[in-house]
């Protein structure tokens, strides 16, 4: 087996994919990334982020290759996202599994399986690979905090959305990373270049993957999966194996909430509140991101509150403290941890959507955000308005309007 084949690539020009990875990208369950987009709804905001899983898994196959010569690390970085669901992270806020434990049903079963047999690699290292368990000193590479997922997203999302924003020194990182007995260090000459992917992070985020669009659009398509798997019209072991084209189509047949259809027309909920998190207080939970049963249900009762129907109201409190971790041996005296948590809380922003005209007032939304979950659940229980204080407040947001 010595036949490679060269792919032109828009963000690192060549990439040299060799025998192995060519036979793990010719079986039917990698092929199936061609057709999921690697940034979900974002597409609708920034037209040319129609990039692919597929293209992503390349590049972070070329950026491992560069790294190390280990096979077992670039096959698995080659297939880090092969059981990443359609339309990006938007399934998992839903409530369904993390991706990266679908991976076992693609690396065990059908081609794929059989293609790794064949290159006598195994699952049962491939796979804690993925999922960031792995002993391995290389680990880092695939789930870590300098891992070249991160490189090459960052990177390829900046690129094709066309903003300036993800711009790494990619070459110093690689370049600056050693292995030690605790696994990959960064050497201090990296470390401007670590700054730098920190702060691509917190631009990317705020100005792209949290736009309010792009998490408008969210919202709602999370609402109508929601509903479809209520309704035992889709499952999410039938979801997990789709494209975001077949999974829209599924969506669209006999939907009741008429979401479905405003998605593929662009009609977007609006903001009525959106605060950002530095306006918060500092006890603000994030049962919103974690919950998404206890939402949907806060959601309906505010929405039946302000006179709305249960699918005209989205409130959106994104929250993903991990990806700005910068946990490295040797970094803890340089403060970017701390830097890291305050990015993350100057990423955030409490948002309510809706679909038709209405005064969502300020305060009591705020107030029910800093209760902690069971609170929450127990005044849902009790039956009480959520909205207790209906007073004025300065309004932030772009109002109901179209």
């Amino acid at each position: 087996m010595n036949q490679f084949e060269v792919v032109r690539d828009p963000l690192w020009n060549n990439i040299r994919l060799e025998p192995e990875a060519l036979a793990i990208i010719d079986t039917p369950a990698f092929q199936r990334l061609r057709y999921v987009r690697q940034l979900g709804h974002a597409f609708l905001v920034y037209p040319g982020a129609t990039h692919t899983r597929f293209e992503h898994a390349l590049g972070a196959y070329h950026l491992a290759c560069r790294a190390t010569k280990d096979l077992e690390v670039q096959l698995a970085a080659l297939l880090h996202d092969i059981g990443h669901y359609p339309f990006s992270h938007a399934l998992e806020e839903a409530g369904l599994p993390p991706h990266e434990g679908l991976a076992a049903r693609h690396l065990r079963t059908g081609a794929l399986a059989t293609t790794l047999d064949r290159l006598g690699v195994s699952a049962d290292t491939l796979l804690p690979l993925i999922q960031g368990t792995s002993a391995s000193r290389l680990a880092g590479l695939i789930a870590g905090p300098i891992d070249v997922d991160k490189l090459d997203y960052l990177s390829r999302d900046a690129k094709m959305c066309g903003v300036p924003y993800g711009v790494i020194d990619v070459d110093r990182l690689l370049t600056s990373l050693t292995v030690s007995a605790e696994g990959l260090v960064l050497h201090a000459k990296g470390l401007a270049a670590l700054e730098s992917l920190l702060f691509a992070k917190y631009q990317m985020y705020r100005n792209v993957y949290w736009h309010h669009a792009v998490r408008s659009a969210t919202a709602m398509f999370k609402r109508l999966v929601r509903r479809a798997i209520a309704a035992r019209r889709v499952s999410p072991d039938d979801i997990a194996a789709l494209t975001d084209d077949a999974l829209s189509h599924d969506l669209q047949h006999q939907d009741q909430t008429g979401l479905a259809q405003a998605l593929r027309e662009r009609r977007l909920a609006k903001r009525a509140l959106d605060i950002p998190a530095t306006e918060l207080p500092a006890e603000t939970h994030d049962w919103p991101s974690r919950d998404p049963d206890l939402l949907e249900r806060v959601e309906e009762r505010l929405a039946s509150e302000l006179g709305l129907r249960p699918d005209q109201l989205f409130l959106d409190f994104p929250a993903k403290p991990d990806m700005f971790d910068v946990s490295l041996p040797g970094l803890g005296s340089l403060g970017l941890p701390r830097v890291a948590a305050e990015l993350h809380r100057s990423a955030q922003r409490l948002r309510v959507f809706v679909l038709e005209p209405a005064d969502v007032p300020a305060r009591p939304v705020v107030e029910l955000v800093t209760l902690p979950r069971e609170q929450v659940a127990a005044r849902l229980v009790n039956g009480g308005p959520l909205l207790t204080h209906r007073s004025p407040s300065p309004q932030r947001g772009e109002g109901a309007r179209g």
